[in-house]
């Protein structure tokens, strides 16, 4: 298949995988009801965010996929993948801040481990993964404010 195919199923699958799991896990009335840090962003705003990101995210694997010696960092994007999806069913799903952020401490971590691991063979999928790392960084700090404040 040619690159740019491959790019954009990656780009698709990731965005709908992300949608998929928005879509599963509105925050509800219970989510609302929570004592929530000043710099909470307004609601809105996650949709526009994550979709970008996923975008990015989706680029990223792509880019990632054609390189050589690869394994290790499809692992840990794997890893931080699997992270990401279990993050929202744990918070909203399961109504629970604390399990959430068992979850997003690690994710952020294997973020940064693969922006580390792909710094040097391909800069690019580091870069694209730039964004997502400062995000999941500010939504640590969120998930640590609503922990101490409720």
């Amino acid at each position: 298949m040619r690159k740019p195919i491959v790019y954009g199923l990656f780009i698709i699958a990731s965005v709908a995988v992300g949608v998929i799991s928005g879509v599963s896990n509105i925050p509800g009335e219970w989510y609302q009801q929570l004592n929530k840090p000043f710099f909470n962003p307004p609601n809105w705003i996650f949709g526009p965010v994550w979709t970008v990101l996923y975008g990015m995210i989706g680029a990223a694997l792509a880019s990632t996929w054609y390189d050589q010696n690869n394994t290790r960092r499809l692992v840990v994007f794997a890893v931080q993948a699997v992270l990401n999806l279990l993050w929202s069913p744990a918070f909203f799903g399961m109504q629970n801040p604390v399990l959430g952020l068992t979850i997003i401490v690690p994710m952020l971590a294997f973020i940064l481990l693969f922006i580390a691991m792909s710094w040097r063979p391909n800069r690019t999928a580091a870069l694209l993964f730039v964004p997502y790392a400062l995000w999941v960084a500010f939504a640590t700090m969120l998930n640590i404010s609503i922990v101490m404040l409720n």
